[in-house]
């Protein structure tokens, strides 16, 4: 139920999509790992561990669209491309490095209150599904 003040605005839908893009599972990284400097397909596939081939490809080109990184072809044989962060890619670094920082300080304090919460859900009877989809 949605409070009678409450109204979706350009802005919120603006925000929800860009949370949809940097908050994915892979463009932290990526992004961080290209704020060192400019790097090749292949050096990020091998820095980041477990992106498939696929996914990097996916997220480089999401990334592209939105304007944070932009994609030099060199062309050599093979063709040699690079992956740089545009100036809106880097001022994307200060919050995802606020980000960090905040998940690197508090990281003990979510891990204590999972193990509240797991501890507190396993001396309960088992809920049944539709008891479990309203908590």
């Amino acid at each position: 139920m949605k409070p009678d003040h409450f109204e979706v605005t350009p802005a919120c839908t603006a925000v929800h999509h860009l949370l949809a893009r940097i908050g994915d599972k892979w463009t932290v990284m990526v992004v961080k790992y290209l704020g060192n400097g400019s790097m090749r397909f292949n050096e990020l596939k091998r820095t980041i561990d477990g992106i498939s081939q696929k996914m990097l490809t996916s997220t480089l080109r999401g990334l592209e669209r939105d304007g944070f990184v932009t994609r030099t072809v060199f062309p050599t044989i093979p063709p040699r491309v690079d992956y740089e962060l545009t100036d809106l890619g880097r001022d994307l670094l200060v919050p995802v490095k606020a980000l960090g920082d905040w998940a690197v300080t508090n990281e003990q304090r979510v891990r204590e209150a999972r193990a509240r919460f797991d501890a507190a859900r396993a001396g309960k009877e088992h809920y049944s599904s539709f008891e479990d989809a309203a908590e």
